[in-house]
């Protein structure tokens, strides 16, 4: 019975991220301004995370945990490189 609960939550789940991936895809392509398509890539690497980790736990394997937070580093990073960008112009200073 357990079983069955738990697979049902998750493919519920990875329907609830997938869409909300799409929902941020549409919004990285129509936004009108440029903050707009940064917050949704944060969101959409935000989801990502959170579709690996739920793949994970589908197969019941660590990899896709250590692929979910080297996934968290990189976007991170390449949040903060893009907000200084749109701040003052160039990263590398």
């Amino acid at each position: 019975m357990t079983a069955w609960v738990l697979s049902a939550a998750l493919w519920f789940a990875f329907g609830c991220f997938g869409l909300g991936q799409l929902f941020c895809l549409y919004r990285v392509v129509f936004a009108p301004g440029l903050s707009d398509r940064v917050l949704a890539l944060d969101t959409m690497t935000i989801n990502m995370i959170a579709l690996l980790t739920l793949f994970g736990i589908l197969h019941g394997t660590p990899m896709y945990f250590e692929a979910s937070l080297l996934f968290a580093m990189v976007g991170f990073v390449s949040t903060v490189a893009f907000a200084k960008f749109v701040l003052r112009g160039d990263i590398i200073e």
